[in-house]
Order: C-alpha cells, then sequence, then structure tokens
C-alpha cells in the first residue's frame, strides 16, 4: 500500500470539491504550479489517489480524474454504514474477543493523543486516515463473516467512501479538527457499545458514524 502526503491530501480534496473534474487529465506541471510544490510530490501523489481509486491511468504514464457520480459515493456511503453496522451488531451479539477490544481501544488511544492539541495540519489528517482505516478493518474482520467483509470491500471502491480517503470539502479549515474529534468519540461510542453487548446501539452508531463522514465532505455530498 502506497503512503499518502499532504500534496496527497490536497489532491484529494480539489477532486472532492470538483476542482478537478471527472475525466479530466492531470498535468504534473500544471499541478504543481498549482499547489507551488515540485513535480516531484504530485507525482508520488498520483499512484496514490490511483489506488484509492480516485483517479485512473490516462495513456502509459499519465492520469485523468475517475468518472463518478455525487449519487454514486452517497449510496456507497450510505451502504457502507449499513454493513458496518450489521457488523457491529453481530460483534455485540456474539461478544467481541478480550483481543479484539484490546486492539480497538490501542486505536482510540492512539487517536486520543493526535487529537489531544486540536489541530488539523495535513499530517495530522494523514495520521488519522491511516487510524480510521485500521479501526474499521478491524471492526469488519472481527465479525467473521466473509460474505459481509466482500460487500463492504466493494463499497470502498467508490471514490470517498474507504475509511482511509478522509477528504473536507468545507472551506473553513477550523471545522476540521471539530469534525474529526466527533467522529473519533463516535469511535468510543462504537467500542462502548460493542463491549457492553448492545446490539442496537453498536449498528446505530456506525449509521450514525457514515453521517459524519458525509458531512465532513462539504454540500457536495449533502
Amino acid at each position: 500500500m502506497l503512503h499518502p502526503t499532504p500534496t496527497t491530501v490536497q489532491l484529494r480534496e480539489m477532486i472532492l470539491k470538483g476542482e478537478l473534474a471527472p475525466g479530466e487529465r492531470l498535468a504534473e506541471a500544471k499541478l504543481a504550479e498549482q499547489l507551488g510544490v515540485s513535480r516531484m510530490p504530485v507525482r508520488q501523489a498520483l499512484p496514490v489517489l490511483a489506488e484509492e481509486g480516485l483517479v485512473v491511468r490516462a495513456g502509459q504514464r499519465g492520469y485523468a480524474v475517475r468518472a463518478h457520480t455525487r449519487d454514486e459515493s452517497v449510496e456507497a456511503l450510505h451502504l457502507r454504514g449499513a454493513l458496518e453496522g450489521y457488523a457491529a451488531r453481530l460483534l455485540a451479539v456474539k461478544g467481541a474477543s478480550a483481543q479484539l477490544l484490546t486492539q480497538l481501544r490501542e486505536l482510540l488511544a492512539e487517536g486520543d493523543a493526535l487529537l489531544a492539541d486540536h489541530r488539523m495540519t495535513p499530517e495530522v489528517q494523514i495520521g488519522y486516515a491511516s487510524l480510521n482505516a485500521r479501526f474499521h478493518d478491524l471492526l469488519v474482520t472481527g465479525a467473521r463473516n466473509p460474505l459481509l467483509e466482500g460487500f463492504i470491500a466493494r463499497c470502498n471502491l467508490v471514490p470517498f467512501v474507504a475509511p482511509r480517503t478522509v477528504a473536507f470539502g468545507h472551506e473553513d479549515r477550523r471545522q476540521y479538527a471539530d469534525i474529526i474529534a466527533y467522529a473519533h468519540r463516535q469511535h468510543h461510542a462504537i467500542v462502548e457499545a460493542i463491549a457492553a453487548r448492545q446490539p442496537d446501539r453498536a449498528e446505530f452508531m456506525c449509521r450514525e458514524h457514515i453521517v459524519t463522514q458525509e458531512h465532513s465532505m462539504g454540500a457536495q455530498l449533502l
């Protein structure tokens, strides 16, 4: 898996906001000039965005923004929330293993430390995206339902749906830290509900968590 950089984050949000339109060819030199960086960070970022499903190969060496619609992303996001809610319900009903609960709580502590200063730099955003992906992967694989895992994996192929693709559509960057902090509190609530064997609450919190992700993307997905 390739690792995102601050340039990756900037390009991801340009795609989310429509500043880079679906189907648009991506010229390294032009993007570098827009972002005020050299061509190398852009060149490194494009394969990461391809791995996330946001861009596709165009010709032998170039990339273009993957064609997708707002409705596709919204529907896949809501479906992911419903499926992950079912995974959380299964865990709460069957009882999560002590090992799984320990792993989840370690991620909660990691997130608490990452967000302690309540600042949203590109580095914090990248760190949270990685943590978010690991949290949701544990949640899904912990349910031990291969069919469910397959359905969720298909949802995650749709642009801006996968947990590691954290992007914001708001112009006011001051909102970012608040949204991420709230999302992380929801992580705490999901784990607490699973540990307390509360299936209804665990499922509800997962569905509500998806609404937070949708809100973070701004009016484009509302």
